[in-house]
């Protein structure tokens, strides 16, 4: 799995999630089969987290339903 924040980013992007922006460090993913936005925040050269990378990978299964 990724470990830069800025490969966590990408992820969301390649399975067709859409930025919609957010607020400081915060990035807003949307994807119409999903029902929840995914949210990532940090700077894009901090390691990732555990909970953002697991939160990231189950939105990208749940879009390929």
């Amino acid at each position: 799995m990724p470990s830069k924040n800025r490969e966590l980013i990408a992820a969301p992007e390649r399975a067709g999630f859409v930025d919609r922006g957010g607020k400081g460090g915060l990035r807003n993913f949307v994807h119409p089969k999903v029902a929840r936005p995914v949210t990532v925040s940090g700077d894009p050269t901090n390691d990732a987290t555990r909970y953002q990378i697991r939160t990231v990978r189950l939105a990208s299964e749940e879009s390929l339903r």
